[in-house]
């Protein structure tokens, strides 16, 4: 099997070492899920994304060090990015990924990429047991999305000083726990954090997938549909979101940070 090009992307950022990192491998032929999970367990990044060409389309999987997940908005734009960066199409046209999650679109507007993504909206819910225990808080809001819990906190004070027991948090029957609050600064409109143990990331520096929960919670809240929002992770990331029906427009910037060849057997 020929050489694979792989970059690394720094995710909702304008500029390297701040926003999410993910891996972007840009296959030329069919490879196996042991083999991607191999190279994605030694990328040992939040998430390594496989890109794979389908006719006028493209296919593209997300995995963590120790899973395949269903969704990924970090790895996504990432992948569009290198796509881009790349040469392999222009800049105005669009990217069409098909997924475990269905058809995702990409596309750019000015120099910000966009990514058309399923909402996930939450439901309100008692937070799973051991949950509270596991951040120790209270929270004045829980619920559960398609695929995590969300609890919200009085302020960004209160979230920025979260410390959770990742091996409490690692039994809850869940992807990972989103927690969010208003945010203070205010260019911004909520503020949020990610911890994902179960699926081997103990907090996720910046979550696109989450914000398909968080972007329809808070339109809700704030009467509007365009937020901007601020992951408060030490790297720290900012979304654009944007509500249509049922479905949330992801906006951000992409940085290459690493480029290279992995010559390893299939």
């Amino acid at each position: 099997m020929s050489d694979v090009t792989c970059l690394q992307i720094d995710a909702f950022a304008d500029r390297p070492f701040v926003g999410n990192p993910a891996a972007v491998c840009l296959l030329h032929e069919s490879r196996s899920e042991h083999w991607m999970q191999a190279i994605a367990t030694e990328m040992n990044l939040s998430e390594t994304a496989f890109v794979r060409p389908l006719d006028d389309d493209y296919e593209l999987r997300w995995f963590t060090p120790t899973i395949e997940v269903d969704l990924c908005g970090h790895a996504t734009l990432a992948a569009a990015h290198a796509l881009w960066s790349e040469g392999m199409l222009e800049h105005d046209e669009e990217i069409r990924f098909h997924t475990r999650s269905g058809l995702l679109r990409c596309g750019l507007n000015g120099d910000l990429i966009e990514l058309d993504f399923p909402a996930t909206p939450v439901k309100p819910c008692d937070s799973p047991s051991g949950l509270c225990e596991a951040l120790g808080i209270q929270p004045l809001f829980s619920g559960r999305s398609r695929f995590d819990a969300l609890v919200m906190v009085e302020t960004e004070q209160a979230l920025r000083a979260l410390r959770p027991d990742f091996r409490l948090l690692e039994e809850i029957p869940v992807r990972g726990v989103i927690v969010t609050s208003p945010a203070d600064e205010p260019q911004f409109d909520f503020v949020s954090r990610f911890f994902a143990p179960a699926v081997g990331v103990n907090e996720d520096p910046v979550t696109g997938s989450a914000h398909c929960a968080l972007a329809p919670f808070w339109a809700e809240r704030l009467g509007k549909t365009e937020m901007l929002a601020y992951q408060a992770s030490v790297r720290g990331g900012i979304v654009r979101v944007r509500v249509a029906g049922d479905r949330v427009i992801l906006g951000g910037h992409a940085v290459t940070v690493l480029k290279g060849l992995l010559r390893t057997p299939g």
